[in-house]
Formats: structure tokens, sequence, C-alpha cells
């Protein structure tokens, strides 16, 4: 694996935000080889009432929620043993300083379970959610997009650029 998730490797990279009570749904363009500071860059382009949100699949193995408000930077990820893979996730498990899980470690979400909760995903929902072995990482974004609001604009993004 190289030191960087490289770009064939993602299912979809959205950004999402609200203006003027209605959300926008963007296909992320980002270029070269991911890294969260290349993410973090990239949501920090779009406006939003309650900041923009990036919703990031990588390899049907994991996701990672960015929350960029003003300065600040709120992180999810879906899966920590995902860490020991892929360098987004390294990256990610290093901002939340969480040590790194091992390989056969349980795989649990770490981050912000309260990254959308005011925009109407319970902490608890967005847990379960998860928790859910059965869905892919991707369906899992699409279960959020819907829980906020903004499922039909979220498919449609993702299928401009598959």
């Amino acid at each position: 694996m190289s030191d960087a998730t490289a770009m064939t490797d993602l299912d979809c990279a959205v950004a999402a935000y609200l203006e003027d009570g209605h959300w926008t749904v963007t296909p992320l363009v980002l270029r070269g080889e991911l890294d969260l500071s290349t993410l973090v860059s990239a949501l920090r382009r779009y406006p939003g009432e309650a900041g923009v949100l990036g919703m990031v699949s990588v390899d049907e193995d994991f996701f990672v929620l960015v929350r960029v408000d003003g300065g600040r930077a709120r992180f999810l990820i879906s899966d920590v043993t995902a860490a020991t893979e892929w360098p987004l996730a390294r990256q990610v498990v290093d901002e939340l300083d969480i040590p790194l899980a091992d390989d056969d470690d349980e795989q649990v979400p770490a981050g912000d379970l309260t990254i959308v909760a005011d925009l109407g995903m319970t902490a608890m929902d967005l847990g379960a959610l998860c928790d859910d072995v059965d869905l892919y990482p991707v369906e899992m974004l699409e279960e959020v997009a819907e829980a906020l609001g903004f499922g039909n604009q979220f498919d449609d993004a993702i299928e401009a650029v598959g």
C-alpha cells in the first residue's frame, strides 16, 4: 500500500452544506493522493450555515465524516481497524489522538458521534449505523444522507462521478 489513499480506491467523496435552508450536495474534486489535510482544505472552500460535511467512502472498507465549521474540523471514522491498512484512516486516528487498533480488534467507530446530531441524526443512531456489518460504507453514508434530508442529492452526486 502506498503512503496515501489512491483516488481509485474511493467509492465516493462528496460535500454537503446548507444554504438558505436547502441542502447542496456536490462531488468533491480531489486531485492526486487523498490525505486528511487535502480533504479538509477542499471542504473549507464551501459555504454553509452549519458548516460543510465531507462524506468519503474508501474501498468498501470504511467511511470518514468530516465537518468543517469555521476554523474547526470534527471527524468520525466508521472503523478504527482500517487505520492499519489505509493512510487516510491512520491520519484520522492520529488526528483523534487515539491508539492504533490491531487488525484483530473489533471494528468500532471513533471520533465525534454527535457530528451530525444538530442536523437530524443522533449519536445513538449514527453509532448503531456504524455497527451494522451488513452494510457497505457507502450504504451507511446513504443512510446518513437520508436521515439529514439530502438522500436524493447524495445519490445524484455519486452517480455524477461514477
